[in-house]
């Protein structure tokens, strides 16, 4: 495991909570990763969904009103499913929705809800505090969440893809050490 590293790697807020000496703590299996990536994918759906209905309500009372033009089409649902453009614009705004949902929660707390469940955290591995572009790293790099399958076989580590990368752990905590005093 890498040299002690204790959870003040985050920011202020979260450097409040007692310390936790990450040496204590094992590493996440690929079991507890995955019941945790499923709880986070109905979260995450629903974030996309809101988010979708926000921007095409939106789009609807835009283009209803004459804000922004029907192109000849009745309705705008009917533009709306013909343009390219306005299916691109609403699948970037509900992606940038989603991978918010997950930067946000890893920044916050080291936990989004479905690590929170299975009492899992992200840790450094390293000394530097995790950054924004860590985090965006370990997004990027666990493609869909394809990247935790290295844990399957990288039985002594038990690291992901994204972990390697981002220079980052997912331990399992104790219940103990399970609070959430920052949120």
């Amino acid at each position: 495991m890498a040299d002690l590293i204790y959870s003040t790697n985050w920011e202020k807020s979260v450097t409040e909570q007692p310390r936790v000496a990450t040496e204590q703590l094992a590493r996440a299996s690929f079991l507890k990763r995955l019941l945790a990536m499923i709880y986070d994918t109905l979260v995450a759906v629903a974030v996309a969904m809101c988010a979708a209905m926000v921007l095409i309500v939106t789009l609807v009372v835009l283009l209803k009103n004459g804000v922004l033009s029907l192109q000849g089409f009745a309705e705008p649902a009917d533009l709306i499913q013909a343009s390219v453009g306005y299916k691109l614009l609403i699948q970037v705004w509900v992606g940038l929705w989603v991978a918010g949902f997950f930067l946000w929660f890893w920044k916050k707390g080291g936990q989004t809800l479905g690590m929170r469940a299975w009492r899992l955290r992200i840790y450094s591995t390293t000394a530097a505090p995790v950054t924004w572009g860590r985090l965006i790293l370990r997004l990027i790099f666990s493609l869909g969440g394809v990247g935790t399958l290295l844990v399957l076989v990288d039985f002594k580590n038990k690291l992901a893809l994204q972990d390697r990368i981002a220079h980052t752990e997912v331990l399992q905590l104790t219940a103990e050490a399970n609070h959430h005093k920052s949120w």
